[in-house]
C-alpha cells in the first residue's frame, strides 16, 4: 500500500509545474540584465561622444574669426578654447579628464604630412640635407619636419586642427559584468580654416647645407 501511495505521489510531483516560471525567469534574468546594462553603457558612450563632437565643432568655428568671443577664462585664445570645451563637455561628463591638442597648418594638405619639398635633387621623395634639397618651411622653425604643424590656433587663413581625447569613469558596472575597461576613452577631431581677416604669411623656402 505504501508503495502504491509513493508511486502516486511521484506521479503527481512529476506533473506539478508550480514554480517553473520563477525558475525560468531566474535563469533568463542575469543575461537580460547584462545585455540591458551593456546597451545603456554603449548608449551613454555614444551620447558623450556626440556632445563632445558638437562642442568641438561649435568652439572651433567660433575660434576661426578675428576676434572670437568666449565666456570661459584664459589669458590666451588657446586657453579659452580649451576651457570652453571642458565647460560644455562637463555637462555630461563631470568627472572627465582631457587631452586637448590645437595645431595649425598652412593648408588642409599639411595635416599629418611632412613639409613640402621644392627641390629633390636625387628624386627619392625625401629630404636630403647632403643634396641641399629645398623645402617650404611651413612652420617657420628653420628645420625640415615630418610634421608641418605649429602649436596653437594660428592666424588668418591658417587651418587649425583640433583633437580632444576624453576619458571618463563608466556609469554602469560593465567592467564586472562584461569585462570592459573601467574608463570610457574616445577622441573627437575637426579641422577648420580661419577666416581671411588678414593676409596669410607666405612660408619661406629653405635649403639643406649640403653636409
Amino acid at each position: 500500500m505504501m508503495r502504491v501511495c509513493s508511486q502516486r505521489q511521484a506521479a503527481r510531483l512529476s506533473r506539478d509545474e508550480t514554480g517553473a516560471t520563477a525558475v525560468e525567469f531566474a535563469l533568463l534574468l542575469t543575461p537580460f540584465l547584462v545585455m540591458l546594462i551593456g546597451a545603456m553603457d554603449l548608449g551613454h558612450q555614444f551620447y558623450m561622444r556626440g556632445v563632445a563632437q558638437g562642442a568641438l565643432d561649435d568652439v572651433s568655428r567660433r575660434a576661426s574669426v578675428e576676434e572670437p568671443n568666449f565666456i570661459a577664462s584664459g589669458s590666451t585664445l588657446e586657453e579659452r578654447v580649451e576651457n570652453t570645451l571642458k565647460l560644455q563637455i562637463n555637462n555630461v561628463a563631470p568627472k572627465a579628464t582631457y587631452t586637448i591638442t590645437q595645431k595649425n597648418f598652412f593648408d588642409f594638405n599639411g595635416i599629418g604630412n611632412p613639409e613640402r619639398l621644392v627641390t629633390d635633387v636625387n628624386g627619392n621623395g625625401q629630404f636630403d640635407n647632403a643634396d641641399a634639397d629645398c623645402w617650404e618651411d611651413l612652420n617657420e622653425n628653420g628645420t625640415y619636419d615630418l610634421d608641418s604643424g605649429r602649436v596653437g590656433v594660428g592666424g588668418a587663413n591658417d587651418v587649425t586642427f583640433y583633437s580632444v581625447r576624453v576619458q571618463h569613469p563608466r556609469l554602469f558596472p560593465t567592467p564586472e559584468l562584461i569585462g570592459f575597461s573601467d574608463t570610457i576613452d574616445f577622441t573627437v577631431e575637426t579641422a577648420v580654416r580661419n577666416q581671411p581677416y588678414a593676409n596669410q604669411s607666405t612660408p619661406p623656402v629653405l635649403c639643406g647645407d649640403g653636409t
